[in-house]
C-alpha cells in the first residue's frame, strides 16, 4: 500500500506531475483542490469568497483526512495545505510527502498571470507576490524548476517514479 502526498507551492507542478506519475506507477490520483470542488460543488474561489480562508482550511483539513485513508494513491495537496493545523504531520504519518521545490523566480513567472484564479494572490502586486512565495517541511524535496516542456515533464516523472518505487510504506 502506498500513499504519496505531493506538496509544494502553488504552481510547483503537483497536479501535472502527480497525474502523470500515478498513470506510470499504476496508482490512483487525486488533486485535493479538485476533490473539494467536486464535493462542495463550488470552486475554491467561491468557497474562499463565501466562507473565508479559515473555514476553507477546515474543509481542506477534513477532506485531506478523508482521502488520506485511501490506499495506493498519489495526492496533490493544495499549496497551503501543509501549512495549516497538523496537516504536514498527518501526511508524513500516513505516507510519504514529497515537496516539489521551485525557485521563487520560476514560481513568480508561473503564477503572475494566474492571480485571478488563486484567491490568496488575487490582490497582490508583483512585489507582494514575490514576498508571498516560501515554505518546505516534507520528508523528500524534489526540484521542479525545469517543467518547461513535455520532455522535461516526462523526465521529472521518471525521476519521481524511481523515488516513489523506493519509498517503504506499510
Amino acid at each position: 500500500m502506498k500513499r504519496i502526498f505531493l506538496t509544494g507551492y502553488m504552481g510547483s507542478g503537483k497536479s501535472t506531475l502527480g497525474l502523470r506519475l500515478a498513470q506510470k506507477a499504476g496508482l490512483s490520483f487525486i488533486d485535493l483542490d479538485h476533490y473539494i470542488e467536486t464535493r462542495f460543488r463550488r470552486t475554491i474561489n467561491e468557497i474562499f469568497t463565501e466562507k473565508g480562508e479559515q473555514e476553507f482550511r477546515i474543509i481542506e483539513r477534513n477532506m485531506l483526512r478523508e482521502i488520506g485513508e485511501f490506499e495506493d494513491i498519489i495526492i496533490a495537496t493544495g499549496g497551503g495545505a501543509p501549512c495549516f493545523f497538523d496537516n504536514i504531520d498527518y501526511m508524513n504519518k500516513q505516507g510519504c510527502c514529497i515537496y516539489l521545490q521551485t525557485t521563487p523566480e520560476i514560481l513568480f513567472q508561473r503564477l503572475k498571470h494566474a492571480r485571478s484564479n488563486r484567491p490568496l494572490l488575487r490582490d497582490k502586486s508583483d512585489s507582494e507576490l514575490m514576498e508571498f512565495i516560501k515554505y518546505k517541511r516534507s520528508s523528500i524535496i524534489f526540484d521542479t524548476g525545469e517543467l518547461d516542456s513535455y520532455d522535461a515533464i516526462e523526465k521529472a516523472v521518471e525521476r519521481l517514479y524511481v523515488i516513489c518505487n523506493n519509498i517503504k510504506t506499510e
